[in-house]
């Protein structure tokens, strides 16, 4: 009698996740889109599928619900997400924690600011910063708009204005203020304004720029009293070096940070206005809780706070 055995075999045990992998899948979470997380990443759309793919794959589970004109996390997709950025947050902090004794921080570093202040004062400093830990690898992006750092993986926002939720932490980098002022050949045909009211009656050239409230023109005066006056005119934008260089065009007030416009205020193309209001709009770093413990984040920071001391943006007399 022959006698037949039966050979069972064990499920394929799973693969453990890479952390290449799970900031893939991370990136395409934040963004809702394969192509825009392969642009955020440096990669091409198919790499980021294949990845995820694969990470469905060692994961035994579906991460997304995919539609030719959508991505949508799943249920078990939320789990893993959070996960995820606990891993890799534990995974840089251990990094960080060897390199900072080793006086060398390193890693990615993902930084944003505005438009103006990112040009001008924001690029230079990272320039320098990189030189200084040349481990670290940074990512500058500029933004017309206030940034939701936990929500968009943004490491560090360098903002101007003093509005911050409560949930992020914010520490102060300088000291800053807006002023209020024009050409002299714009006062010479349209008279100096004496009261803030009178500003509703002139050419006001509005900015939509982050946290600036469109038309709105909120200042305290010298004992401290805050007036709003509303504020309008033929002429906004959304970048504030372009209305700066209207305002020297002469064609209107401008509401705008001393450290932008105190060159034009030295050389005589702008005069200030209305010197007894101001609007204090401090310059602050922000960034997620989670990031609190961050080596590299702190090190930016103190490096930053280092920088704008250097340049004179500690402090202005008002």
């Amino acid at each position: 009698m022959s006698v037949v055995h039966k050979v069972t075999t064990s499920p394929k045990p799973h693969k453990t996740p890479t952390p290449d992998d799970l900031r893939v899948f991370i990136a395409v979470v934040r963004k809702s889109s394969f192509s825009q997380a392969a642009d955020e990443l440096g990669a091409s759309a198919a790499y980021v599928s294949k990845r995820v793919r694969l990470l469905e794959q060692d994961l035994s589970t579906r991460l997304f619900h995919r539609t030719t004109r959508s991505v949508v996390i799943t249920e078990e997709g939320e789990r893993v997400y959070h996960w995820a950025q606990r891993i890799l947050d534990d995974i840089d902090h251990l990094m960080q924690e060897v390199s900072i004794t080793q006086q060398a921080p390193r890693g990615a570093l993902r930084i944003s600011s505005s438009f103006g202040f990112g040009r001008n004062v924001m690029g230079p400093a990272i320039a320098l910063l990189s030189k200084r830990y040349p481990l670290l690898t940074v990512r500058f992006e500029v933004f017309d708009r206030l940034v939701d750092v936990a929500a968009e993986g943004i490491d560090l926002d360098i903002r101007i204005g003093d509005e911050i939720a409560p949930h992020l932490i914010a520490r102060q980098m300088g000291a800053n203020h807006r002023i209020l002022c024009a050409a002299p050949d714009y006062l010479a045909r349209r008279g100096t304004p004496r009261t803030l009211a009178e500003l509703a009656q002139h050419d006001c050239l509005v900015i939509k720029e982050r946290d600036h409230p469109f038309g709105v023109w909120r200042m305290d005066d010298r004992s401290g009293a805050a007036e709003t006056v509303k504020v309008m005119g033929p002429l906004s934008t959304n970048h504030g070096e372009i209305a700066v260089q209207w305002a020297m065009d002469g064609l209107g007030v401008v509401l705008r940070s001393i450290w932008d416009v105190q060159p034009q205020l030295d050389s005589g193309r702008l005069v200030r206005i209305l010197p007894d209001y101001r609007q204090d709009a401090n310059i602050w770093a922000v960034y997620p809780a989670r990031l609190d413990t961050s080596a590299k984040v702190r090190v930016c920071v103190e490096f930053l706070q280092e920088y704008f001391t250097g340049i004179g943006l500690a402090a202005h007399p008002r």
